[in-house]
């Protein structure tokens, strides 16, 4: 089981440089596996769309809350880390171009070591979504044809560089430097709680998040990735499934359990709080209950 450790957020502390870097480089020496940052490029004061993840219909940050930019947010803390993985989860993929994309991870990728791990979904927000220019209702073909053109630009095709026609993006002898540092790319997992979302990481994705999930649900979906992943000719064995937990009460029986569902890496969830010995405590006690090094 791998243990990520979630940018916590909620307690307004994550575009704080002093705080989050060493929030992160003691994430880093507790051996947890990495650190996640979440996005939203924009929240609509006011909104019609629904979020899925609470009964309330609306997502628990505050409208004013900081969320720094999470491309950003990695850049900076792999300079401040030597070992710690670095993640979005979730990247709301219609907000970017696919080629300045490419070029953005593959950035990353290439300063931090081969760090980098990519968890993308499809957004819940059309409000964000349209403010970033792009069709809420078409987001899911555009995100296909945005996984494309990322591998795309990763893959080496030199000489003669690049090439896509798509119905959203097109361009022709394309050379992308530099590229990731694993050979096939920047891993790419999906995150959602669909039917859509289980069967795009199947065909497309190194792994799922399924975000608000459980039980028999989240059965379906993991049994629906790897039959989609079957369907086009991949190893579904080769996917990985990433579940979330509280960082305050995971348990190494709590983490066997879903181990037993087939999760391969739980992403924590730290308690809020603006104390940075606290949020520090809270990090060593959960490495030492969990026997990290």
């Amino acid at each position: 089981m791998r243990y990520a450790v979630l940018a916590p957020v909620a307690a307004g502390v994550t575009a704080d440089p002093a705080w989050i870097g060493a929030y992160a480089e003691h994430a880093d020496a507790c051996g947890f596996e990495s650190i996640v940052a979440v996005e939203h490029a924009v929240v609509a004061s006011r909104y019609d769309s629904v979020y899925p993840y609470d009964a309330s219909g609306k997502m628990e940050l505050a409208d004013d809350l900081d969320i720094p930019d999470p491309l950003d947010l990695l850049a900076y803390l792999a300079g401040r880390t030597s070992r710690i993985g670095l993640a979005t989860g979730v990247l709301v993929l219609p907000n970017h171009h696919p080629v300045v994309l490419a070029k953005r991870l593959a950035t990353i990728d290439a300063l931090s070591g081969g760090r980098l791990r990519v968890t993308a979904g499809m957004g819940w927000m059309r409000e964000e979504i349209e403010a970033c220019g792009a069709a809420f209702d078409t987001r899911g073909r555009r995100a296909d044809e945005q996984i494309a053109v990322l591998r795309a630009l990763w893959a080496d095709t030199a000489p003669e560089g690049a090439t896509h026609d798509g119905e959203f993006f097109s361009f022709r002898n394309a050379m992308s430097y530099p590229k990731p540092v694993r050979k096939g790319g920047v891993p790419l997992h999906i995150g959602g709680h669909s039917k859509a979302a289980a069967r795009r990481a199947g065909r497309l994705g190194d792994g799922l998040q399924p975000l608000g999930v459980a039980g028999d649900e989240l059965e379906a979906l993991v049994k629906l990735m790897r039959e989609e992943a079957e369907r086009v000719d991949r190893d579904p064995d080769v996917l990985q499934l990433t579940l979330g937990h509280s960082l305050a009460k995971v348990t190494p029986e709590k983490a066997e359990k879903l181990a037993d569902q087939g999760a391969d890496r739980l992403v924590l969830r730290a308690t809020t709080t603006q104390d940075l010995r606290e949020a520090k405590d809270e990090l060593s006690s959960c490495a030492e209950r969990l026997g990290l090094s």
